[in-house]
């Protein structure tokens, strides 16, 4: 029996808790940001999934399209003119990953920076441990969720939001309530995942798109942004794919400053067993396994193993 870890080149789908923006306080980004530092990717890879996953941070991860590092000059000529719209971390960080977390389920250096932008985005921390804002509003959020798979991955983020000072509920329901509390916006946060293309097109505008935020649709956070909106546009319109790639690559970077999920994981290899008897090319196409396609059956190395009593 072989035992390998393939590579997988297929776009990493864009799996996350998702914030509904449309409502307070996820209509403040410095909440936003602080509720992403207390999800311990780290801690749950190892826990829970046993190293397999690598953390997602990108709409388009694991392709060309994924913007990387500070904004390049091409990039930049796209977005300036929507500066007013974006955060300036766009145009002075790096394109945003989740910082890495360590493999204790609580990491003391991201509560400390998430508590410093509740701070300052007016949650304070009561006598009694809870934050509220100035109106004596408690910081309450609840995790909507209708995968019992999923509560071992919930109920741990849940705990490391009650330490900071959030009053965290976690809330199973059956798929016909999920289905219709998602369509009404009836939820805080909830897990899904933008299924993005490696050729983007008119299907942006469901995902992103102003006119979709309020309705039901694939725009699940209720993003409503100009920046966005004319990015979607702009790549809609590309004519090539060097075009297309680097104006996705603008709104990817876009999007990611602006910080309506929580990135979750994705696998990057196809992890195979397959008996000694079976052959692939050494160098497989990016975007498929073709176990039943192109790899083929060994005669001579299966009467070998047969001399030899391995089968």
């Amino acid at each position: 029996m072989q035992k390998f870890e393939l590579p997988d080149g297929n776009i990493a789908q864009a799996q996350g808790f998702f914030y509904n923006i449309r409502k307070a306080p996820f209509d403040d980004i410095r909440v936003r940001q602080a509720l992403g530092l207390m999800f311990n990717f780290e801690w749950a890879n190892e826990t829970l999934f046993f190293g397999l996953y690598e953390r997602v941070g990108s709409f388009w991860g694991n392709s060309a399209l994924e913007a990387q590092g500070m904004i390049p000059a091409d990039e930049l000529a796209i977005l300036e003119p929507f500066r007013e719209f974006l955060p300036e971390s766009v145009f002075t960080q790096t394109a945003y990953i989740p910082p890495k977390s360590g493999t204790q389920q609580l990491d003391r250096a991201q509560v400390r920076a998430a508590g410093k932008l509740l701070d300052d985005a007016g949650w304070l921390v009561g006598d009694d441990g809870i934050r509220r804002n100035t109106e004596g509003v408690v910081l309450a959020i609840d995790i909507l969720n209708n995968s019992p798979a999923f509560d071992r991955i919930i109920n741990p983020y849940v705990e490391n939001l009650k330490t900071l000072g959030i009053e965290a509920t976690h809330t199973r329901v059956d798929s016909a309530q999920y289905t219709e509390r998602r369509r009404s916006f009836d939820f805080d946060m909830l897990v899904s995942t933008y299924g993005n293309s490696i050729t983007p097109g008119l299907g942006l505008k469901q995902w992103y798109g102003s006119e979709n935020a309020d309705v039901p649709s694939r725009n699940i956070a209720g993003l409503k942004n100009e920046a966005i909106d004319a990015l979607v546009e702009i790549v809609i319109a590309s004519e090539t794919r060097a075009e297309l790639n680097l104006n996705t690559r603008a709104l990817d970077r876009a999007l990611r400053a602006l910080h309506i999920w929580v990135p979750q994981w994705y696998k990057d290899v196809h992890t195979v067993a397959y008996l000694d008897v079976y052959r692939h090319p050494e160098n497989l196409p990016p975007y498929s396994l073709g176990d039943t396609d192109f790899w083929w059956y060994d005669a001579d190395r299966a009467a070998e193993l047969k001399a030899a009593g391995a089968f």
